[in-house]
């Protein structure tokens, strides 16, 4: 577990968070896994988009750095689901493509992850991926950020979300020796299923674990307060502001 992250649990993931599999499939696309094909999942989460990609016929590893979300994957999917840190691969000229979906948000040491990425795909290998980019959520890291600040803590120590440039991400894969075939920047508004308080609790939870057990509530609550004109409409729905960053790049080496 990353310092900082939620203690991410399956069930209360898919119950709350289930709209990031769903909203995967663009991504899949870019991928175009083909049957035959050895392809890495980097952070698999509960597995229901790695499901998505095995059914097309391709070799799926699947990893994550839960072992809550691999047993989850393995028992509800089947699959080939392994414990292991992004930062941390130990492939080496193993996959066709490895595929990454709303993950890589969440390691700021990028050029590690590029680096193993690198290192498991074979010559010509394709790295295909999408993570939140510069701007994304950027009403709730203000807030979050206003709100821990109130409660005396360093926004920048603990800020726990990594959200890049294109132009940045594109120069960490180039450095890390990729070729970028295409990379895009995608505005996408995102309704959630229920109150932005569980979006938090899904996602913020390592950020309010930096505070007594006692003021964890009062931060959430102080956060959806000052949400709630920007982010929530008249029928009480609440719309989340994502913005999305997608590539595919290619191993020149």
């Amino acid at each position: 577990m990353i310092k900082g992250q939620p203690d991410w649990n399956p069930e209360g993931y898919r119950e709350h968070a289930g709209f990031v599999a769903e909203l995967g499939e663009p991504v899949v696309q870019w991928l175009a896994p083909r049957a035959g094909e050895r392809i890495l999942d980097l952070g698999c989460g509960d597995g229901a988009l790695s499901a998505r990609l095995a059914a097309t016929g391709c070799e799926l590893v699947a990893t994550d750095a839960n072992p809550a979300f691999v047993t989850a994957a393995r028992r509800t999917h089947g699959l080939d689901a392994r414990v292991m840190d992004a930062r941390a691969l130990t492939f080496e000229g193993r996959f066709d493509a490895v595929f990454s979906n709303a993950v890589l948000h969440w390691i700021p040491a990028a050029e590690r992850v590029i680096e193993g990425v690198a290192r498991a795909l074979v010559p010509g290998g394709r790295f295909v991926g999408e993570l939140g980019g510069s701007g994304n959520c950027r009403s709730i890291v203000d807030a979050l950020r206003v709100a821990v600040e109130g409660y005396g803590l360093d926004w920048k120590a603990i800020d726990p979300w990594y959200f890049p440039t294109p132009e940045a991400y594109a120069a960490l894969l180039e450095q890390g020796g990729f070729r970028v075939e295409e990379m895009a920047s995608i505005p996408r508004p995102t309704a959630l299923p229920g109150d932005i308080t569980d979006w938090l609790q899904t996602f913020a939870t390592g950020i309010a674990a930096y505070l007594p057990a006692g003021q964890r509530a009062a931060l959430f609550a102080d956060v959806r307060e000052a949400l709630r004109d920007s982010l929530c409409d008249r029928q009480g729905r609440w719309t989340v502001d994502y913005v999305r960053l997608r590539f595919r790049a290619f191993k020149t080496g």
